[in-house]
């Protein structure tokens, strides 16, 4: 299974272009997709239906380009990050797929698509801070600071017909509080069948997550795009369950979309003789 997370940023080119409609943004994602050639994407940064990225719903449209049935949204709040929103309230908007879920209003938040069967979908909570942060934005004139408040953070949990579960998500930027919301993930996640693996943007630098007794699959500066000086983004595995797989590095190709490089491994569960 060719497994990639990517904090996709809405869709946004880096460098910035000035947009001409959906088609445009359209094309940019699906050819980034393309490029990727992935089974298992799990995706931060996306929308559903905001203007900026012209109403399209990124999770669905990725699903299209990848001819995936198994795909999921899962909204972190309800409005624009940065300008106006709430929490989620409906319990029939926190999980977004083909046959579970309704939402019609504006939302931002992460998602998977998987060419690999999916058994169930499962949404973790882990919090959020009160307090934001000042921090790098891409902008036309290059990277600005901006205050960030932080939003609710959560993990969408794919259980897969191969024999693994995987989890994305998008931490918190606030330190501390992200290693602990990774800490509960982790806890949360081994009480799922298979073999469990966490992606995402973690917001954690210098090999952090892999304190945790976890082992990063991908070492790989990730961040910024155009001149990569840190990792934030990560592929987990337990250490405990490093002699049940293979894994293989994935060569990723120039998107010219986001902030963050895609981080990916190919990984195959091994069989008992």
């Amino acid at each position: 299974m060719k497994l990639i997370s990517w904090n996709a940023l809405h869709g946004m080119a880096i460098p910035p272009v000035q947009e001409s409609g959906a088609e445009q943004a359209l094309l940019r994602l699906e050819l980034a997709v393309k490029k990727l050639d992935v089974d298992l994407l799990g995706l931060q940064e996306i929308d559903h239906k905001q203007s900026r990225s012209f109403h399209i719903h990124h999770v669905q449209e990725v699903a299209r380009s990848m001819e995936s049935k198994y795909w999921a949204f899962a909204p972190t709040v309800i409005g624009t990050p940065g300008e106006k929103w709430h929490a989620v309230n409906k319990e029939e908007s926190k999980i977004i797929s083909p046959n579970k879920g309704s939402l019609s209003e504006t939302a931002y938040g992460i998602g998977l698509v998987s060419r690999v069967p999916v058994m169930q979908w499962h949404r973790i909570e882990l919090g959020r801070s009160r307090i934001g942060l000042p921090l790098a934005v891409p902008s036309k004139r290059g990277v600005g600071l901006a205050y960030v408040r932080d939003e609710p953070r959560i993990a969408l949990v794919a259980e897969l017909e191969n024999g693994f579960t995987v989890a994305v998500t998008h931490l918190s930027f606030v330190p501390i509080l992200n290693f602990l919301q990774l800490r509960k993930l982790q806890r949360e996640l081994s009480k799922f069948p298979g073999i469990p693996l966490v992606i995402g943007d973690l917001n954690l630098p210098w090999g952090l997550p892999e304190r945790t007794g976890w082992k990063s699959l991908a070492n790989k500066l990730t961040y910024p795009a155009w001149s990569p000086k840190i990792q934030f983004d990560y592929l987990l595995l337990r250490k405990k369950d490093l002699s049940r797989v293979t894994i293989k590095p994935l060569a990723i190709k120039e998107l010219g979309v986001s902030d963050h490089l895609p981080i990916g491994v190919e990984i195959t569960e091994v069989k008992p003789k």
